[in-house]
């Protein structure tokens, strides 16, 4: 018997669904993403922490559950909403059902739910808080909901200790600091014959130096960049290393506030597989994959800081290259599986400046 489920916002409105998944109460950040492929991917990221995630893309579940293609160990989002959930998937690969996988991982879902609705609303009113439930709510109880807030996000979703991968026939070694690292960044270092050593978000710069890396790579994460202070005050010490750094998502806006920007909170953020962005020195447009919620303010950037990449939709920054140092960030997910893979020369770039700095040493 189908278990009815309401999402109630933080402006009052009230969605009526269905229940599959853990049966849990919560509250969390209501965001939503336009990606087509990737659900696994999209339930695994951990740049997802604290948040209900609302897919536009209707049927979701269709190709099971794979392990082998998620971004982290385990779910750390808070609940998820889909339109329709495929109870019997078909793909060769699945090992598994979604509604088993939440149940095991203590996700709850609601199905059912008119998402195009519920995605207009978000775009219309900004992201906003919102609360599963499974006794009908009336619109007062929404004003219980304004104070949440989303709090030691990347502490909560770092390693705890340091990890090295597998560095047979590796040319470079890379320090990889895991702010929510998502797998695939790994794997894309491997492929480019890179020794992966992933260090826990609070590592010191001096530790990392003492590492002797060719290059550090700054992950993904969740939250508000600007709650990292410690973190933030450690990659100012460690830009002034000489090392290369490329920095992705939340290891941009990090880096951009170790240097003296500023960022800000987006009305509803970039989220989807689907997002363009300008290369400010080609015109080149460029589809990519985003999740963040926060973006560097342009203006602020400092004057050894060049805009390498916009927002095509709303000009917002999605890239800084540092001319003073090997340093360049993007906002975007050159790495993206289940894709676009536009932008991963990218890496390639990270190579190249690695090289050019022990051909110089």
């Amino acid at each position: 018997m189908e278990k009815k489920v309401y999402l109630l916002l933080e402006n009052g409105d009230i969605y009526e669904g269905y229940a599959f998944g853990a049966e849990k109460e919560v509250v969390g950040e209501l965001v939503f993403t336009t990606a087509m492929t990737g659900y696994l991917e999209t339930l695994t990221d951990p740049s997802y922490y604290g948040q209900i995630v609302c897919q536009t893309f209707p049927l979701i579940g269709n190709y099971g559950v794979i392990p082998s293609d998620f971004e982290s160990e385990k779910p750390v989002l808070t609940a998820y909403i889909v339109r329709e959930w495929c109870q019997q998937p078909s793909n060769f690969r699945s090992e598994g059902k979604i509604d088993a996988f939440l149940k095991q991982t203590g996700i709850p879902g609601i199905y059912g739910i008119d998402t195009r609705c519920l995605t207009k609303t978000v775009r219309e009113y900004g992201v906003m808080n919102a609360k599963v439930t499974y006794t009908e709510p009336s619109k007062e109880d929404a004003e219980s909901l304004r104070s949440y807030k989303i709090t030691n996000a990347v502490p909560s979703v770092t390693r705890k200790e340091i990890e090295t991968f597998d560095c047979e026939d590796s040319k470079y070694n890379v320090v990889l600091m895991d702010f929510g690292v998502k797998q695939n960044i790994i794997r894309k270092l491997h492929m480019l014959k890179c020794c992966v050593t992933v260090v826990p978000a609070n590592t010191s710069a001096q530790d990392i130096i003492n590492m002797k890396p060719d290059g550090v790579m700054l992950s993904n994460g969740p939250g508000d960049p600007t709650e990292n202070t410690g973190i933030i005050e450690e990659l100012r010490k460690l830009s002034e290393s000489g090392i290369p750094i490329f920095g992705i998502c939340l290891g941009h806006q990090l880096m951009a506030l170790a240097m003296g920007a500023k960022t800000k909170k987006l009305k509803y953020g970039h989220r989807g597989a689907n997002q363009p962005a300008t290369d400010k020195t080609t015109g080149r447009v460029y589809i990519t994959c985003q999740n963040h919620g926060y973006a560097v303010v342009s203006s602020s950037l400092p004057e050894n800081a060049v805009e390498s990449f916009s927002n095509a939709n709303d000009g917002t920054c999605e890239g800084v290259t540092y001319t003073d140092r090997p340093c360049f960030t993007v906002q975007f997910h050159p790495e993206a599986c289940g894709g676009p893979l536009d932008t991963s020369f990218l890496f390639d770039r990270f190579i190249s400046m690695m090289q050019e700095v022990k051909n110089n040493a």
